[in-house]
């Protein structure tokens, strides 16, 4: 079998084996095949696509390229939940203590954050004590015990989708539908979950600029699920606008503690409540979306949700004091008003920009070995389809520096305020098998 002969297949747009696409992620993983042909060979996939059995393989391919997390001695069906990424996304700080209060178990692995999209792990250690890293032993005995446990990566996962990931980065291809489904499915899959819950955003802030590709990416990870004996749905939702109102480390905590109280804002609560419904059901906890829903309503309202977060925080390390006193969180030295410039409606808020003005304050990463300020970020006083006017604060930026007119340049070029304005819709799709 030769490279050259794989790649003038796809160029071709000609159907791969498995195993041709099987033989080509093994030898470019150990070496065998040079990066100018994997290159073009994601460049014939880019402009030829990929069916959903070709997909699928590669997505096992890359699975099997490195080690697979064992998770069969932890009691039930294991759901994990994965986002594709957004602004002020404080979802699996709030869905794994809801969810593990209703019995479902999370064993959940995540990551770190890198640009103006923040990090699940470094929102958690905005918790003072709170460590992620567990030994096998611990992770299993910790979700065996309270049904819940969130740490770092561990193991060599799927090598071949981090090469290619690189390579894709660096050759304009990261924008193609097989590959963006089968590098996510990829590592969800190595993670050892029986079933996976998926949020592709679709907006300013998101990587799908369109609802069409969100669908369609949507879709093509459930097929890859379901080939590979993983039951998989998908949420379709919004990002052109963050969500919530919290963006940066400390300041989502303290939005996931309101919104277990019962007391967060309404999207977020909403998303939550969708994708927590999701998993519940594929957890094997209730047999409708109703149903789970009513449960995690259930567990908000009489408490049951804010315990176990406490529960989940103590096992870990954390200090779950902060759960009834936010204020023991990092609090920046500087509260800073954005005043809103005309009287109207809020019509618009680039996501992506409003996250990127967060991470200039410190709060997110412009390269892996940035330091990040659990205590800055923005609060949004006002979000799409809000009145405001002239004078009347949109949002708070928490600095750490008194001179912020960099941010708050960045903010007014990316908040538009018009005469009229409607809310976007939050949940645009769900996919099922």
């Amino acid at each position: 079998m030769r490279a050259v002969d794989i790649i003038e297949k796809k160029r071709n747009g000609l159907e791969l084996t498995d195993e041709e696409i099987k033989w080509i992620i093994d030898n470019y993983t150990n070496d065998s095949i040079p990066d100018y042909q994997m290159s073009a060979l994601l460049m014939a996939i880019y402009f030829q696509g990929m069916n959903k059995h070709e997909a699928a393989t590669m997505t096992k391919a890359m699975v099997e390229s490195g080690d697979q997390i064992d998770l069969s001695d932890i009691e039930g069906i294991k759901v994990d939940k994965h986002s594709t990424g957004g602004v002020g996304d404080t979802t699996t700080i709030i869905l794994a203590p809801l969810v593990a209060s209703v019995g479902a178990p999370i064993a959940k692995m995540s990551g770190r954050g890198l640009g103006h999209t923040g990090g699940t792990l470094d929102k958690l250690e905005a918790i003072p004590g709170f460590h992620i890293e567990l030994t096998s032993d611990e992770f299993i005995d910790a979700v065996n015990k309270h049904k819940i446990a969130v740490i770092g990566q561990t193991g060599n996962l799927t090598p071949a989708d981090k090469r290619i990931y690189a390579l894709r980065d660096v050759t304009g291809t990261v924008n193609s539908i097989p590959l963006i489904a089968s590098s996510i499915m990829s590592k969800k899959i190595a993670a050892g979950s029986d079933a996976i819950v998926l949020d592709v955003k679709v907006g300013s802030g998101a990587f799908m600029k369109t609802v069409e590709d969100a669908n369609r990416l949507g879709q093509t990870m459930v097929e890859i699920g379901e080939k590979v004996g993983r039951r998989t749905m998908v949420v379709v939702s919004d990002m052109s606008q963050p969500l919530g109102r919290a963006i940066g480390n400390a300041l989502e905590v303290k939005e996931a503690i309101e919104t277990l109280r019962g007391e967060g804002p309404e999207d977020l609560t909403e998303l939550v409540l969708t994708l927590g419904s999701q998993m519940v059901v594929l957890g094997g906890k209730a047999e409708t979306l109703d149903e789970a829903r009513s449960l995690l309503e259930e567990a908000i309202q009489s408490g049951k949700a804010l315990d176990k977060l406490k529960e989940f925080l103590t096992t870990q390390g954390g200090d779950a004091n902060v759960v009834d006193d936010p204020s023991l969180l990092a609090q920046a030295k500087y509260q800073i008003e954005l005043p809103a410039q005309r009287s109207g409606k809020i019509s618009e808020m680039q996501a992506e920009k409003i996250g990127i003005a967060s991470m200039l304050l410190g709060a997110g990463r412009a390269s892996k070995e940035d330091e990040i300020d659990m205590a800055v970020g923005i609060v949004l006083n006002k979000k799409i389809g809000d009145d405001v006017k002239e004078g009347e604060s949109i949002l708070t930026i928490h600095s750490n520096r008194e001179d912020v007119s960099d941010v708050v340049e960045l903010l007014q070029e990316n908040i538009t305020i018009a005469d009229e304005a409607s809310e976007p819709k939050l949940i645009l799709n769900t996919i099922t098998k």
